[in-house]
């Protein structure tokens, strides 16, 4: 194997900020998948319940609606429906015109929505009972952050942070 000649210094992707969060959502979102196995729901992950329980709530939407709901792009909700009709939650139909598709609930999905609504809310009111239970709220860092941010942009920090290592 070679390496480009223009690459310097340590390995960046080495570095990694944010993995502990990550692996703290994973573990979250693992745990929440071991109590779906648990209650004999196959095939379902833990990000798929917002997706079902919006379903319940609104009926039938497009894929577009439904990923404007659940705040992902057309294409990632695109693929989340193929993977919820594959475990024969979700049917799609042909919608107004030929370019959508209307997603509904089977049978099985909406079996499985009181479970997912139970779990959501016992998720939410933990997660606040574990923020709670520290002497800094990840909400309250989070609004910190943001704020910094909205005095100067993540970009404009970048760029300029981009700039002081440039070499001519």
């Amino acid at each position: 194997m070679t390496t480009s000649p223009e690459l310097r210094g340590d390995d960046p992707t080495t570095r990694d900020f944010l993995r502990p969060f990550t692996e703290l959502t994973d573990a979250v979102d693992a745990d929440i998948a071991a109590l779906y196995a648990e209650r004999h729901v196959q095939g379902l992950r833990p990000r798929f319940a917002k997706v079902l329980i919006r379903l319940a709530r609104l009926g039938p939407l497009t894929v577009r609606q439904l990923a404007a709901e659940v705040g992902v792009t057309h294409s990632a909700m695109s693929q989340t429906v193929a993977e919820l009709r594959r475990g024969g939650y979700v049917d799609s139909a042909p919608g107004a015109d030929a370019r959508t598709r209307v997603i509904t609930l089977t049978a099985a999905g909406a079996g499985t929505v009181p479970l997912l609504e139970r779990e959501w809310n016992a998720t939410e009111d933990l997660l606040a009972e574990l923020d709670a239970a520290v002497p800094y709220s990840l909400l309250q860092v989070v609004a910190d952050l943001r704020a910094l941010l909205e005095e100067r942009s993540f970009l404009e920090r970048l760029r300029e942070k981009l700039a002081d290592d440039e070499q001519p």
